[in-house]
């Protein structure tokens, strides 16, 4: 869950799951989370809907462990 000021600039993010505030400065989150911005379509029971949340790192972690089909994961090689 995000939320932010007037100007747009990112002012809190909340894990969805457990709740957990991540730290924010300057706009910027602080720790490792990973937000969720999908819009559902045709072939869906959530068709024209768009939800949107954050979970914090630990959060991810134990999610995706539960996988049967592990993440593909890739060394990012540069950093913007």
């Amino acid at each position: 869950m995000r939320k932010y000021k007037n100007g747009g600039q990112l002012e809190t993010v909340v894990c969805n799951c457990c709740g957990k505030k991540i730290i924010v400065s300057e706009g910027v989150a602080r720790e490792g989370v990973i937000s969720i911005n999908h819009g559902w379509d045709f072939f869906s029971e959530k068709d024209g809907e768009i939800h949107h949340f954050d979970l914090c790192e630990s959060c991810y972690d134990a999610m995706v462990m539960e996988f049967k089909i592990p993440v593909d994961v890739e060394e990012q090689l540069e950093y913007l």
